[in-house]
């Protein structure tokens, strides 16, 4: 027994199900409200701030008023008399000052990066909300960035997000690789290397490591080509009705497209309570199951890591793991 679950040993022929080795006792698992460790908690600056592991739509509460937004920074920005509303949005407790949306980051040289990608791209179908510079020129000032504000929230339209996932893609087909992705050394950097087998990591065996390793055994070789992909949609799209949806920011990973379309199916599954027959709508895509798995191994492995983690929280990642393995 490791915390609470039954430990079976796995098949030595390797013939078994994914999931053998973690089985809890009784019926089949569900897909249970368990919250995921998000990329969003993952900062070049340190480890994760969040208390509990959860996607960016889950974390906090709006701030108490626009006292928290430093004056400076809205005179910066050219919303020094704006009227302010506390809000949150993509899971970011931010500040809507008129038709303005400010936001804080941890990340300076990436919000810097995002805002500069974003400032020209279009996007086929989807709102790009515009980017805002200083009155200066500066994307960032004092740990805040700028965009135009843009209505809609996140929710469970989880085939309209693969779908926009693909169209940001394809208008991001042309962004040169970020020199910031060689730097990077946080949770998720890790996870995403362990997940394509680039990097071997020390992974938590209770809240992930096993679960990890038997899956891994599963890789195959995938040939598909590599660009640079928003790899954090799960939470941060917004849906207003029938208008296009809207993407504040990038996340950015130098992945296949077919890999972020398959991280969106696996946070849908093991947190949104997504319908498992997205792991049929999108099988039409070049190396779907190699895909879906590596999707899988980069959330286990971030998961593993993450300090707030637990076996409880690991729940949705095992069921995920149910659904897919008979794929592969």
């Amino acid at each position: 027994m490791v915390g609470g679950l039954e430990m079976i040993v796995a098949d030595p022929s390797g013939a078994g199900a994914a999931g053998s080795a973690w089985r809890r006792r009784g019926a089949r698992r569900a897909a249970v409200p368990c919250r995921v460790v998000s990329t969003a908690t993952d900062r070049a600056s340190g480890p994760p701030s969040d208390a509990v592991p959860g996607p960016r739509g889950s974390r906090g509460g709006a701030p108490d008023s626009g006292a928290g937004l430093p004056q400076h920074v809205r005179t910066a920005f050219g919303v020094r008399d704006a009227q302010v509303q506390p809000l949150v949005v993509a899971g970011i407790p931010s500040w809507r000052c008129d038709d303005v949306l400010v936001r804080p980051v941890t990340d300076n040289a990436l919000a810097a990066w995002s805002a500069r990608v974003l400032d020209t791209l279009v996007v086929d179908g989807l709102r790009v909300a515009k980017p805002l510079r200083s009155s200066d020129g500066r994307w960032v000032v004092a740990g805040y960035a700028a965009c135009e504000y843009v209505t809609g929230t996140p929710q469970p339209r989880y085939d309209e997000l693969v779908a926009a996932s693909l169209r940001l893609h394809t208008a991001t087909a042309s962004v040169r690789r970020p020199r910031l992705l060689d730097d990077r050394d946080g949770l998720t950097a890790r996870a995403d290397a362990a997940a394509w087998g680039e990097r071997a990591i020390a992974l938590e065996p209770a809240t992930g490591g096993l679960l990890f390793d038997d899956l891994a055994r599963y890789r195959r070789q995938i040939r598909l080509p590599a660009q640079v992909v928003h790899a954090d949609l799960f939470g941060t799209v917004l849906f207003d009705g029938d208008a296009p949806p809207a993407i504040l920011d990038l996340v950015p990973f130098w992945r296949p497209v077919e890999w972020a379309a398959a991280v969106i199916v696996v946070d849908a599954l093991a947190w949104g309570g997504g319908d498992p027959a997205l792991l049929g709508t999108w099988s039409h895509l070049d190396g779907w199951p190699q895909a879906l798995l590596r999707a899988l191994l980069f959330r286990v492995a971030l998961h593993a890591q993450h300090p707030a983690s637990s076996v409880t929280s690991l729940r949705g990642l095992e069921h995920a793991a149910d659904l897919i393995v008979p794929r592969l």
